[in-house]
């Protein structure tokens, strides 16, 4: 199914397999971290609920690694949305090649030549 050509948006631009695998790849790893986080959340809350001094000094921990990947779910969804927009932007041109990406997610910038 890699490298079929999927019409997937209202304007009906194009995306070829490769950026749905990227989109794909850059969600589940979305998904990963906040499963993680909710393992993380739930034993945050049994160590306050504890109240066991080694319990609560282990929170500290836990809450910067809740913390640091939140920053990495703002990471990915900030590169996806910049990929998207470089996507459309290059669509928009009316290039019939443009928003396509490259294997590694990021759009391929094509300018056109304007004659006259």
């Amino acid at each position: 199914m890699e490298g079929d050509v999927f019409s997937g948006f209202s304007n009906g631009t194009q995306i070829d397999g490769k950026v749905l695998h990227t989109f794909q790849k850059s969600f589940v790893q979305v998904q990963d971290i906040l499963d993680q986080n909710r393992l993380l959340i739930n034993e945050i809350n049994q160590n306050h609920q504890s109240k066991i001094p080694n319990n609560l000094s282990r929170n500290v921990g836990l809450i910067k690694e809740l913390n640091n990947n939140i920053r990495r779910v703002v990471d990915l969804y900030a590169d996806l949305s910049t990929s998207y927009t470089r996507s459309m932007e290059v669509s928009s041109e009316g290039d019939s090649s443009a928003g396509t990406f490259k294997s590694d997610g990021k759009a391929t910038s094509q300018k056109r030549i304007r004659s006259g």
